[in-house]
């Protein structure tokens, strides 16, 4: 009989591990949703790093069960709610209710709402008012929820990912730019390849049902967490992400000429934090110990495209948000490595 050996493992053994726990993921996926790679990169991404997800896609492209299908293989707690326009704050959030003891002694209780859970699918957002969407502010933010006098902790995990149809389509309430900047990635799905889509039409219409198999806990999710926060980020790197996040306001005197003729205003210092933890998400997805600028880059579009509002003349000339930052990742300059004395 072997007897285990109590020998700490390094760095590098855990990352590789992680590296294919996250390979096992994907795998899972795959058994139940067909291609969308980068998707499922950048959703796992926000996961590892304690992130929230923004999904936009028209309806029909999975993107629900993407998420449903991706709480299953986490085993997590996970609650689904269905944003309509009637839908009030307290729907999500929980309320208090008056409970009569035997004794006719009356108190208030209170009732958790669905956001009392590990995964939270908001589903079709923008079609509920601003005042409900509101009510994700604090529990995305500060992972928490204030009813009447009492502040309430979420539970640890706590995801939010939302799905939102495009806003050119009828009866949709456009997001508030403060619960934009909540969301780590804003994520476009897009229509499947033709060969996919046979693919989707092969697997959906067979009648078998495919059920993933679970590959993280809770806790194991948090101690991944603990490992991508361990990444090494040089100065290098921050100061990188710094630039490129600068470049983004018209008012900064780095901001190219073509920022400061269509944009209104640019990306916050948050966007800089995301920036970096997704480097860290894909660098150690990789098995890498440290972060490369090119991570960053990989995750800048997904960080940026909700953070830059354009002006009119964009608009006019049909440049996207897409555009600028996809032109900012090669005109912003990779910064000098510092010169050590010899």
């Amino acid at each position: 009989m072997n007897t285990p050996t109590n020998k700490p493992r390094n760095l590098g053994d855990v990352l590789r591990e992680f590296a294919q726990h996250q390979q096992t993921m994907r795998q899972e996926l795959s058994k139940v949703i067909v291609g969308q790679n980068e998707v499922v990169e950048q959703l796992l991404a926000a996961i590892f790093t304690r992130g929230h997800c923004l999904l936009e896609g028209v309806p029909g492209l999975a993107k629900t069960l993407m998420v449903s299908t991706l709480a299953k293989i986490l085993d997590v707690d996970f609650k689904r709610v269905q944003f309509t326009p009637d839908l009030m704050p307290s729907d999500i959030t929980g309320t208090n209710v008056m409970e009569e003891d035997p004794n006719g002694r009356r108190e208030f209780r209170f009732m958790e709402g669905p956001i009392f859970t590990n995964v939270l699918l908001a589903d079709e957002i923008n079609r509920t008012p601003p005042k409900t969407q509101a009510a994700l502010l604090q529990a995305m933010q500060e992972r928490e929820v204030s009813v009447g006098n009492t502040t309430y902790s979420l539970p640890d995990p706590f995801f939010t990912i939302a799905t939102q149809n495009p806003v050119e389509q009828e009866g949709t309430y456009p997001l508030p730019e403060a619960q934009l900047d909540r969301f780590m990635f804003n994520i476009k799905v897009d229509y499947p390849s033709a060969a996919e889509e046979e693919q989707i039409l092969t697997n959906s219409t067979r009648g078998e049902i495919v059920v993933p198999n679970k590959v993280l806990s809770g806790r194991a999710i948090l101690n991944v967490q603990k490992l991508v926060q361990s990444v090494a980020v040089s100065p290098y790197a921050i100061k990188y992400a710094s630039m490129l996040v600068r470049a983004t306001r018209p008012r900064d005197p780095s901001a190219p000429d073509y920022i400061k003729e269509m944009v209104d205003w640019g990306a916050g210092p948050r966007a800089g934090q995301f920036l970096i933890n997704g480097g860290k998400a894909i660098a150690a997805m990789d098995g890498r110990f440290s972060v490369d600028i090119d991570d960053m880059r990989h995750v800048a579009v997904p960080i940026l495209r909700h953070r830059v509002s354009t002006n009119f003349q964009a608009q006019a000339e049909g440049v996207t948000t897409d555009d600028l930052v996809a032109r900012l990742i090669k005109d912003v300059p990779v910064p000098e490595a510092p010169k050590f004395a010899q």
